[in-house]
């Protein structure tokens, strides 16, 4: 059997680890987060050892491969910062790491983990559900299968209402999350090059602390995208009592693929078990891209704006 550690327990996406791992096969022997609200625990794997300090989750896991029980992998859901030390830690204990994206929040930090895993001969690997998603796949057979000159049109609009909390939490800092391009858009950016190719040009056009937009190109797409965290910025479009408003159209016509989520993080294990995980190589284009918009000067009047940006660059 395969055994598990989980870093981040008590976080937002911990539950679909939780079931990915029971549903391959895994055991989960232990478990760490700051925050002991990890009752989910219970309905999975109620026998793990569970730490909100990690000098003893850490002590545990050494303690436990000396006396033969050495962790497998380590899941990691811990906020975006932390990731990189988590996955070294994950490495020198002797396991492959299994993140959550963004994986890191600066390029020069896939070299440093490069270098661990050249030290340590573990591997490093990233969730990127949508590259598992029917829906995305058929899309990349469907354009690989065209016209090789055809270049796309695609429009990205995701408006998602949150919170006060969500300012206070890590995730409101940029040196924390990476801003919002980063935190909500790194797998819609990693999406768009699986299916359209490599990334040839990135303008950005708005970048605050509650939305971004810009304009990209790959090479067989044109996109021109929005993401935004405030209610008061989605479309008018959007149905009364509605929060949210997800749409990704490519030559106008809409990509749905809002179900058959439940299951990608299952098939994502999965996927690393059987030797195909998505390892630093994969994740570099994306990480760049999402670096360049957090750091590019602004160029608002340059390439073509989305049409639900309005609300966006007025407030």
């Amino acid at each position: 059997m395969t055994n598990y550690a989980l870093i981040g327990a008590a976080g937002y996406i911990a539950p679909r680890h939780l079931k990915a791992i029971k549903e391959t096969g895994g055991d989960l022997r232990v478990a760490y987060d700051v925050n002991d609200s990890v009752g989910i625990m219970d309905s999975h794997f109620p026998d793990a050892a569970f730490f909100t300090e990690f000098e003893q989750f850490e002590t545990h896991v050494h303690t436990q491969r000396r006396a033969g029980n050495g962790i497998d992998y380590v899941g990691i859901c811990s906020p975006n910062y932390l990731h990189k030390a988590h996955m070294g830690f994950a490495l020198r204990a002797g396991a492959d790491a299994i993140c959550e994206k963004p994986l890191v929040l600066h390029v020069s930090d896939l070299d440093d983990l490069e270098a661990m895993e050249a030290e340590t001969g573990k591997r490093i690997n990233s969730i990127l559900q949508l590259r598992l998603h029917p829906a995305i796949i058929a899309l990349r057979d469907k354009v690989r299968a065209g016209d090789p000159d055809k270049i796309y049109d695609v429009d990205l609009g995701y408006f998602t209402s949150r919170g006060a909390w969500y300012h206070a939490s890590w995730k409101g800092f940029d040196h924390k999350s990476g801003g919002i391009a980063t935190n909500i858009g790194v797998h819609f950016y990693d999406m768009l090059s699986f299916i359209f190719g490599p990334n040839t040009a990135n303008i950005v056009h708005h970048r605050g602390l509650d939305a971004a937009a810009g304009y990209l190109e790959f090479e067989r797409a044109r996109v021109r995208w929005v993401l935004s965290i405030n209610r008061n910025h989605l479309p008018a479009h959007t149905p009364a009592g509605q929060t949210t408003h997800r749409s990704i159209t490519v030559d106008g016509e809409e990509i749905e693929f809002s179900g058959g989520f439940t299951d990608l993080h299952t098939a994502s294990y999965q996927n690393v078990l059987d030797g195909n995980g998505y390892g630093l190589d994969v994740v570099r284009p994306s990480i760049e891209l999402v670096s360049h918009i957090r750091h590019a000067a602004l160029e608002p009047g340059k390439g073509e704006q989305h049409p639900d940006i309005k609300k966006v660059i007025g407030g």
